[in-house]
């Protein structure tokens, strides 16, 4: 059996359910409009938009790429994947949640393909690391995407694959992703949303491997 205090120290080991922090029933306050370009953060959205959810590392430096793409209609950070509902961003830190950090892209698809975010998602990051992303060490830094409908699911999956090939040429890994039907997503406090727009010289972990996903 695996104790908390021994999660504590290796952050690379999922919890358990049984593990997993309780958690608490009440979502996070959020503002009603992103902080970047004044639409609205958590809806209503126009009825043309679509919704992508990928964990890339960080979620301030991720966030920024995405919500600087052309028909990205809104973004917001959060943690999913995990066991506790409503965590804090400390409780996600110890590792004992599941979590991992994510980013929710709320698209316009005739500006934007969910293809071209997939190719955005894997060249904007290592997705060969396991629980981690460079120097951010953790189960809360592993790469994921989660699909919103089947037909991305089918996308995502092909998308590895295309990608995949591309690394082994490179001489690089294989890819950690965990591609998945999405699951709950829980915001982030609002000091996390559009994170770097607030603090311009802030932390940002993204980088990827220099290889061109040909999707």
């Amino acid at each position: 059996m695996v104790l908390r205090s021994e999660i504590l120290v290796n952050k690379n080991v999922l919890p358990t359910k049984e593990q997993a922090l309780p958690g608490r029933e009440t979502p996070m306050a959020l503002p009603a409009e992103h902080y970047v370009n004044g639409n609205p953060l958590l809806g209503p959205f126009p009825g043309n938009v679509d919704f992508a959810i990928f964990g890339l590392g960080c979620f301030w430096g991720a966030e920024r790429r995405f919500w600087q793409r052309e028909g990205v209609f809104s973004t917001c950070v959060g943690y999913a994947g995990g066991f506790t509902p409503n965590p804090t961003y400390e409780e996600v830190c110890s590792g004992l949640t599941g979590h991992t950090e994510v980013v929710l892209v709320v698209y316009e698809p005739e500006k934007v393909s969910y293809k071209e975010l997939l190719a955005m998602f894997w060249e904007l990051h290592n997705p060969t690391q396991g629980m981690r992303q460079g120097n951010d060490i953790g189960t809360q830094y592993r790469s994921v995407i989660y699909a919103t409908n089947p037909t991305q699911l089918e996308q995502a999956l092909h998308s590895r694959d295309v990608f995949q090939a591309e690394l082994t040429k490179a001489g690089l890994g294989t890819i950690t992703t965990e591609i998945e039907e999405a699951p709950t997503v829980y915001f982030a406090e609002a000091y996390h949303q559009q994170y770097l727009a607030k603090n311009p010289e802030g932390y940002c972990g993204i980088g990827g491997t220099g290889v061109t996903c040909p999707i």
